[in-house]
């Protein structure tokens, strides 16, 4: 009933609210250790979504894992979550004095020789880390950057997000909004972050390899990007023990054709790939809930 879902969203945003204030309050070794033991709790009681993350997870490595390391891995997974929202509901207050020092990069130099060619970047992540937080660092660095993200179900908790990304110098673009806007941005010489990893009919997409099968992926940032000059660059936030790791990796190229349509499925393919070989690194640190083969071709990858 509609009265239900109304007081179960306000529930929601009155407790995101609570959990925020209380959060950066408290010393950030007490948050994480929250965040931890909500992460735990939540992979103890959602035993739907813990049976999805570990059947994704057999479906992406095969016989590369027995069952006793898949549920270590979705177990983390879990425990990774709630560890990274104690740190991104602290960015607004914590990041310059507390959170940057915390991470380490490897391979910046790759960014910032792209970056500095002034023609855009296309950031090529997923969901995998802490991903705001790879957006804070970007631009805690001195690089400009945008990120697209999809409206959240519910205004108000959207404007919690959207106001957190804000208020340390993100420009948050909605998938609704114009094409035009991002184009201006790359145009001006901005980073443009784009999640490439999920399985979604709202966006333009098209099959390539994922993990040994035919994955439905966004192609919208190949099309921009090879349409402007930008650079592809894939680049994570994962967590490090107590830490964090901003991984960059080489630019992403590929000898263009007469054929712009191969051209940008070529790209999808090779970000993907890249996208993918990170995941299997850091397998506990990847949204296995999420069903990347939702979508299904009409013939099976070779």
């Amino acid at each position: 009933m509609a009265w239900r879902k109304k007081t179960k969203r306000a529930l929601t945003y009155n407790l995101a609210r609570f959990f925020i204030a209380f959060f950066n309050i408290i010393p950030r070794p007490l948050a994480v250790g929250i965040g931890s033991m909500m992460g735990y709790l939540a992979y103890l009681i959602s035993h739907r979504d813990r049976f999805k993350a570990q059947r994704n997870l057999a479906a992406a490595m095969g016989d590369s894992l027995n069952t006793k390391q898949q549920k270590v891995i979705v177990r983390n997974m879990f425990v990774n979550f709630g560890k990274n929202i104690a740190d991104i509901v602290r960015f607004k207050r914590h990041y310059d004095r507390q959170i940057s020092r915390l991470v380490d990069v490897e391979g910046l130099e790759y960014f910032d020789r792209a970056y500095r060619r002034g023609k855009g970047v296309i950031a090529v992540t997923g969901h995998i880390g802490n991903f705001e937080l790879l957006a804070a660092f970007t631009v805690k660095s001195g690089y400009n950057a945008a990120v697209i993200g999809r409206e959240m179900y519910d205004r108000r908790l959207n404007e919690l997000l959207v106001g957190n990304r804000e208020a340390i110098g993100i420009v948050n673009i909605d998938t609704k909004d114009s094409p035009r806007r991002i184009l201006k941005l790359l145009k001006k010489g901005y980073t443009l972050g784009i999640l490439i990893d999920t399985d979604s009919y709202r966006v333009r997409s098209a099959f390539v390899p994922a993990f040994g099968r035919l994955s439905w992926t966004p192609v919208g940032q190949s099309i921009i990007g090879l349409k402007t000059g930008a650079a592809f660059i894939p680049i994570v936030c994962v967590r490090n023990g107590n830490r964090y790791k901003v991984i960059v990796k080489p630019e992403i190229t590929i000898e263009r054709t007469n054929d712009f349509d191969s051209d940008v499925h070529k790209m999808t393919e090779k970000c993907t790939a890249s996208l993918e070989a990170i995941i299997r690194e850091w397998p506990d640190q990847w949204i296995w809930l999420h069903n990347r083969w939702h979508t299904r071709p009409e013939t099976p990858i070779n």
